[in-house]
């Protein structure tokens, strides 16, 4: 059977066959999102194609223990979980980033409303079987941006970038704090503003298959950290230090493991950004690519990440114009 026949017969299943549908925004991976509109209800149907199943097994688990938290994951409705089918609850279109576009003065409460919600996401261990995220794995995830964040893409990683990627992990090693979930890609395009609901539920949890165990900061970076808007300084400032508040941390430590990890964070999404470009057609993400690096830059100023940037800036090409039309051009055979 074909994509399509599979759909419609997941869709028949669940009395939805004539159902309006509509097309949502997806993310960077191949899953596609419809809401349709049954009769009392919305509902969000995801379309996950990969062939293990494994995306939407790990969304199911993760789905599951949030609920079990009290947060708001959306419920799920229905799963064929062979052939990649859910049906979702529908939370909605206030997405953070649409609601502070709309409203700028609803930036501060969103931000410290998603800062709090680290307080019972990290109260309880990761589930079992959620992978590790430790300095070793995460100086390794560097490594697309050496290879693919060149002029030429590269199938090696020299040594200059090698040692870069020690002196990373070996940076990270240096941060003390218990390992909890994170859910990696938490930012204001996957945190929907649900005001009618009371605490952390508040806040609406899309895209959050690829959680992991990592530093308690991770979140927090990915959140103020936004490779896809500006977070005002003043309102990053006042998360960090409520975060650090939280945590019991001092402002030093506090913004010495953001900096690092926003760095480890932002190298990792130069080469991705690279490679969804030039590997798989998608050069929108090439827009993206400057505020990245500006992040970066300020990240690195850190005094205590000064052998780290004199390391690493010779090894990266600055995104001038004629760099980023280079990246835009698809390049399927590294050098």
């Amino acid at each position: 059977m074909t994509r399509d026949s599979l759909k419609a017969a997941f869709l028949n299943e669940n009395g939805l066959s004539a159902a309006p549908r509509t097309p949502l925004a997806g993310d960077a991976s191949s899953r596609r999102y419809e809401r349709v509109a049954d009769k009392d209800r919305s509902l969000v149907l995801m379309d996950d194609p990969s062939d293990t199943g494994q995306n939407l097994t790990a969304f199911l688990h993760m789905t599951a223990h949030l609920r079990q938290l009290n947060l708001s994951a959306p419920e799920i409705i229905a799963v064929d979980l062979p052939h990649g089918f859910a049906l979702l609850e529908d939370l909605g279109d206030t997405v953070f980033a649409r609601e502070v576009l709309r409203d700028p003065t609803l930036e501060l409460p969103l931000y410290l409303a998603a800062t709090e919600l680290f307080e019972p996401l990290h109260h309880t261990p990761p589930p079992e079987g959620i992978p590790h995220y430790g300095p070793s794995e995460m100086a390794q995830a560097t490594d697309l941006a050496f290879l693919w964040y060149q002029a030429d893409m590269q199938s090696v990683l020299s040594a200059e970038a090698k040692a870069v990627m020690s002196n990373l992990e070996t940076l990270l090693r240096q941060l003390s704090a218990p390992t909890v979930l994170s859910l990696r890609d938490y930012h204001a395009e996957n945190l929907l503003w649900l005001p009618d609901r009371e605490g952390p539920a508040r806040v609406g949890l899309l895209d959050y298959q690829d959680a992991v165990a990592t530093h308690p900061i991770y979140d927090l970076v990915s959140l103020i950290r936004d490779a896809r808007r500006d977070v005002h300084p003043d309102i990053a400032n006042q998360c960090l230090s409520h975060f650090a508040t939280m945590k019991g941390m001092s402002t030093e430590d506090t913004r010495f493991a953001a900096a690092l990890i926003a760095v480890q964070r932002n190298l990792r999404i130069l080469g991705i950004f690279a490679r969804l470009s030039r590997q798989m057609g998608k050069p929108g993400y090439v827009d993206l690519i400057p505020r990245v690096w500006r992040m970066l830059l300020q990240d690195l100023d850190h005094p205590e990440l000064s052998g780290l940037k004199t390391q690493l800036r010779p090894l990266l090409p600055d995104p001038t114009p004629a760099f980023l039309t280079r990246l835009r051009a698809p390049c399927p055979t590294p050098s």
